[in-house]
This record gives C-alpha cells, sequence and structure tokens, in this order.
C-alpha cells in the first residue's frame, strides 16, 4: 500500500536548464510584445510560470488577459523546446540515485510540485532523461500562485492511487523558500536544499524539516525521508 507521498520542484532542485527557461521568456516577450526583458526586476526562483507571466505583463504595462496570457506562454514553450538542446544544463547531484531508490520502495510514490507549465516540465524532465520517474504532479497551468499547487498534487495522488495521504506523509522537495511556503499550506513536511539560487543560510533562516546541501549522500537523504536505506 502506498502511504508516503513526495512531491519534488524542478528547476534547481532536479535539474539545472543552464538558462534555458530565462532564455525563453525573453524571446517570447519579444515575439509577443515587443518588449526586451533582461528579467532583473521580476523574481523568477520558485514562482510558477504564469506567475512570472502576471509580473512581466504588469512591469510592461500588459494586461494580464486570458488570450494574451495564452498567447505569451504557449510563445514562451515553443522557444523552450529551442532551448533545451543549446544550453548546458545537468542533472543535480544525486537525484538519479535517489530517483532510482525512490522507484523501487512499494510505499512510496514519486510526483511533481513545480512552478513549471505541465508541457514545459515534461520537455525539461525528457531531455534529462528523467521524465520515467514522474507520472504525474501540480503544475503552473492549475493555478498561478504556487501555494495552492499542493492542494491540487495532493488530490491527484489520491484519486490515482485510492489513498488519501495524511500531511505527515507527503515531503515537498525544492531549492527556494517558496517551496517551504508551499509544503507548508498543505502540512507536509519540508525538504529544502541548497542547489538552486539560495544559501543554505538563506533557506535556513526559513525553518525547513530538513535542509541539505544537495542530495549527494543517499543515506543520509533516505534517512530524512523515513525509507530504509537496506540494500543501497
Amino acid at each position: 500500500m502506498k502511504t508516503k507521498l513526495f512531491l519534488f520542484d524542478i528547476d534547481g532542485t532536479l535539474l539545472t536548464s543552464g538558462g534555458a527557461g530565462e532564455k525563453a521568456l525573453n524571446l517570447a516577450m519579444r515575439d509577443r510584445f515587443q518588449c526586451h526583458e533582461d528579467l532583473s526586476k521580476i523574481e523568477i526562483a520558485g514562482r510558477t510560470d504564469s506567475g512570472i507571466a502576471r509580473q512581466l505583463f504588469k512591469l510592461h504595462g500588459i494586461e494580464p488577459t486570458p488570450e494574451n496570457l495564452t498567447q505569451f506562454l504557449d510563445c514562451y514553450l515553443h522557444h523552450l523546446a529551442g532551448q533545451l538542446p543549446k544550453t548546458e544544463g545537468r542533472l543535480l547531484p544525486g537525484i538519479i540515485e535517489l530517483l532510482e531508490k525512490l522507484k523501487t520502495c512499494p510505499d512510496v510514490v514519486v510526483a511533481l510540485l513545480t512552478g513549471n507549465l505541465e508541457k514545459g516540465a515534461k520537455l525539461k524532465l525528457t531531455h534529462y532523461g528523467v521524465g520515467e520517474f514522474f507520472q504525474f504532479g501540480a503544475f503552473a497551468d492549475d493555478h498561478h500562485d504556487r501555494n495552492q499547487l499542493g492542494y491540487f498534487a495532493k488530490a491527484r495522488a489520491s484519486e490515482i492511487h485510492g489513498v488519501d495521504f495524511a500531511a505527515e506523509s507527503i515531503y515537498v522537495l525544492g531549492d527556494t523558500p517558496h517551496d517551504i511556503s508551499c509544503g507548508r499550506a498543505i502540512g507536509a513536511k519540508t525538504v529544502a536544499i541548497a542547489t538552486g539560487g539560495y544559501t543554505r543560510e538563506q533557506l535556513l533562516a526559513h525553518h525547513p524539516d530538513f535542509l541539505f546541501d544537495d542530495l549527494s549522500d543517499l543515506p543520509a537523504v533516505l534517512s530524512a525521508l523515513g525509507v530504509s536505506v537496506d540494500e543501497l
């Protein structure tokens, strides 16, 4: 029976795309609205793609109509597909080993809780060869407020597996304070990893339940997640 639910962020947690997402955002602003944007005045890390679009629109006086949002995000996805092969991204330390171990655990469900659009998430995970580990999740398509995404992920996990996962058995893994916040929104345990744009000290100030420099120490990570370290 499935009893544990692990919800992974993507950028800065599973992988770094080498700036592919930022370049795609810039190109989409250029193509759709003839705006040249360096992204220095908005917050990207830990935010949803739809929320980032709203920040950009506000900065440039663009109405966040459904039509404008859809056209911009479609253009972003088009450019993201083109930029991923051109940038030097990589999977982050320990990710493959952790995912391979969790895949063998009969009581564990692994899913996504990410600010990416669903199509963008699939593009990134497929490009870096880890798409097979994630069958579902919650995405920017569900809501522009990241703190709402945990509810979508939990509901989908329950629907797919027929289990009402207890809050204390849900772990949200991410690299920003926003990941910690969205985990707390559903009462989940929070696992912060200092592999993104925030330092260990900055993450520690938000009091995650667990904090790692990266996920390369597999026994320590599994112990924090309450997973048996037998047969490593």
